[in-house]
C-alpha cells in the first residue's frame, strides 16, 4: 500500500475565521466543537489512522491557543510540530509553503483544519495515489455542502485535473481539501510568489502546474463524510 511510504502530513489552521466572528476573535476556528470535538482532531485522527506520525499544524491567528490545545500530539498517537505562518491573512497557499524546510523534500498529504472529514478519507487517498500530485474529490456531493461557495474540478479522462475554482458553472466533482503533495508543489509556489504575493492561493498553484504540462491527479472520495466549515450553521447541522 502506497500510505505505507507516507509518514508526513500538515494540517493548516492558521486562518482568522473572519466569518465565524466574534468567535474566532478568542477561539481559534479549528478549535471550534463539532459533534463533540474540536473541528481539528478530525484531520489529525484521520492521519493517524492512515500510518501518518509526523504532522505540522501550520498556525498563525491564536497560535499559542492551538499549540496548547493540542500538545504534543501524543493524545492522538503522533508527533505534532508547529510551523508559524506570519502571514495567515493571506491565501491557503502561503501556509503551505512555510512547511517546506520541515518537509525537507518527503511526500506529505495536507488537510485543511477547519475541514471534518472521516477517519478513513486519507488511508483511501494513499492507498489510490499514485505518489504524486494528488486531490481527493467528491463526484456525488451531499445537501450539507455548499455549491456556491465550494471549490469545483473538471477531470479529464485520466482522473486528472482540467481546471479548478469556485466559479465553475460546469464541473464534474468537489475539492474535500484532502491532498498528496510532493515537492513539486512547493517549488511552484516559489515560483509563482513574485505573482501573486500573500494572496496566493492553492487552486492558483494547480492551475499554474497543469497550465505547465504537470499532471495533478484526483483520487474519488465520493461515499467519504466531510464538510467544510464556514458559518455557526455548519457546526450545528447534523452530519448526513
Amino acid at each position: 500500500m502506497v500510505s505505507r511510504h507516507i509518514n508526513k502530513g500538515v494540517v493548516l489552521a492558521a486562518g482568522g475565521g473572519s466569518r465565524l466572528q466574534p468567535i474566532t476573535s478568542i477561539c481559534p476556528k479549528v478549535l471550534l466543537p463539532m459533534q463533540g470535538k474540536p473541528l481539528i482532531w478530525y484531520p489529525i485522527e484521520a492521519m493517524a489512522v492512515a500510518g501518518v506520525r509526523q504532522i505540522a499544524v501550520v498556525v498563525g491567528h491564536l497560535a499559542t491557543e492551538v499549540r496548547t490545545a493540542l500538545g504534543d500530539g501524543s493524545h492522538f498517537g503522533v508527533r505534532l510540530d508547529y510551523v508559524l505562518n506570519p502571514d495567515y491573512g493571506g491565501g491557503n497557499a502561503i501556509s503551505v509553503s512555510k512547511v517546506k524546510a520541515w518537509a525537507a523534500g518527503e511526500p506529505f498529504v495536507l488537510c485543511m483544519g477547519d475541514h471534518m472529514v472521516e477517519s478513513g478519507i486519507i488511508s483511501h487517498l494513499l492507498d489510490k495515489s499514485p505518489l504524486a500530485e494528488t486531490l481527493g474529490v467528491d463526484f456525488t456531493p451531499a445537501a450539507q455542502h455548499h455549491l456556491a461557495e465550494a471549490t469545483k474540478v473538471v477531470v479529464d479522462s485520466a482522473g486528472c485535473i482540467r481546471r479548478i475554482g469556485k466559479e465553475l458553472d460546469y464541473w464534474d466533482a468537489l475539492d474535500t481539501g484532502v491532498f498528496l503533495f510532493t515537492e513539486k508543489f512547493l517549488n511552484a509556489i516559489d515560483e509563482l510568489f513574485p505573482e501573486f504575493g500573500t494572496e496566493l492561493e492553492i487552486s492558483d498553484v494547480i492551475r499554474f502546474m497543469v497550465s505547465k504540462g504537470n499532471q495533478f491527479a484526483t483520487c474519488d472520495a465520493s461515499g467519504f463524510l466531510w464538510r467544510d466549515v464556514d458559518t455557526e450553521e455548519d457546526l450545528k447541522r447534523p452530519i448526513t
